[in-house]
């Protein structure tokens, strides 16, 4: 049995209620989760932009203790505290074999489709079933996820610090550090400030860059991105072109990586259009499936302007959640301050209004 935030079909309210909990089965685990953050990709299944089958419990960032084991688990124990990545990965495909888990293309075509590794389901309500979300549904009390969705972690790691690991955090920094690996000197421009915005600034602070240009519409985010470390501090007005040459002027003659988090197409080009000579925009946000990006095509050979795509930040969570807590602990990565809300279990609908707003930058579920 868990207590868990159902969404009964896209577009309803949440509800809280409690569901049966099937036990974990071969190479899963059950988890105790103690927080999960709330990110705007659960937002894209509330309000049916991402289909998914419904009933379905939400969530994809969490982090908790290991509570019980399934067959074949050799690598965890019970009381083991983890984070949770919703990138598992079968390690025999292709893009496994080539170093690529988090392209798993095994994992990758079962994401969005309501149940675990297997294909089927633990959670049912009233005797019918309840669908999963990408692989963990951390809007719960207890999960049960595969084995390799569960990345050990230090025990006074605070849970809703390591919660936020699970997309945006991961997403956000290892943008910067794997898919751009930025150098010291680099310098870089954010577009978007929410979780994994924020989370590149960190990013680009631990990896020494000269200058970091925040770029967003809302005041109050710029403000947080230069408190977080940013340099400079660009106002979102008028067209994409128009920006670039504020990003430009404000990192005195253009990026060497401009990152864009939110996937839309106009802050898109204003990104590539905001690198220098040699650049690359990294794109990392998700846009809607039938958008199109236009760029100008003489500028990418002329000037060797680059774009590259970042899912899940390159990252390989077994490596980089224990590298960027390390970080955390030695005070050079603060993601604490991401965290703009905590709110009970019970009000997981205000932690989801307050996303969706734009008032959070994070907001974190207290789930025991």
């Amino acid at each position: 049995m868990t207590r868990a935030a159902l969404l009964p079909a896209a577009g309803t309210p949440l509800r809280v209620v409690d569901l049966d909990l099937a036990p974990p089965a071969p190479e899963e685990v059950q988890v105790r989760l103690h927080a999960s953050g709330v990110c705007s990709d659960d937002l894209n299944v509330l309000d049916g932009t991402v289909d998914v089958p419904s009933p379905v419990v939400p969530g994809h960032e969490g982090a908790g203790v290991v509570e019980a084991l399934g067959e074949g688990v050799r690598d965890l124990a019970v009381g083991d505290h983890v984070a949770l990545s919703w990138a598992p990965y079968c390690g025999h495909c292709d893009e496994c074999l080539r170093d690529l888990p988090h392209l798993c293309s095994t994992a990758w075509p079962m994401m969005l489709q309501g149940g675990l590794l297997d294909g089927t389901t633990r959670l049912s309500f009233g005797g019918a079933v309840v669908h999963h979300y990408c692989f963990l549904s951390s809007f719960s009390e207890r999960a049960v996820v595969p084995a390799r969705s569960c990345v050990r972690i230090p025990d006074d790691v605070p849970f809703e610090v390591a919660a936020l690991l699970g997309c945006a955090v991961t997403s956000g920094v290892c943008a910067v550090w794997r898919t751009a690996e930025v150098r010291p000197g680099d310098r870089v421009a954010v577009f978007g400030l929410g979780g994994t915005g924020l989370s590149a600034v960190l990013g680009a602070v631990a990896a020494g860059a000269s200058q970091i240009v925040a770029v967003d519409a809302r005041h109050s985010r710029l403000e947080r991105a230069l408190a977080l470390g940013a340099s400079a501090a660009v106002h979102w007005e008028g067209e994409p072109d128009d920006v670039a040459i504020s990003v430009t002027e404000a990192s005195g003659g253009g990026v060497d990586f401009a990152f864009e988090t939110a996937g839309r197409p106009a802050n898109m080009r204003a990104a590539f259009l905001s690198t220098r000579a040699r650049g690359a925009a990294v794109l990392a946000g998700i846009p809607r499936a039938d958008a199109e990006l236009r760029l100008p095509a003489l500028s990418i050979p002329r000037m060797e302007r680059r774009v590259l795509g970042s899912i899940y930040g390159s990252a390989r969570p077994d490596h980089d959640f224990p590298l960027i807590l390390d970080l955390y602990q030695r005070g050079r990565l603060p993601l604490e301050q991401l965290i703009s809300h905590r709110l009970p279990l019970d009000e997981v609908e205000a932690a989801v209004d307050a996303v969706r707003s734009g008032e959070a930058t994070r907001a974190v579920p207290q789930l025991g």
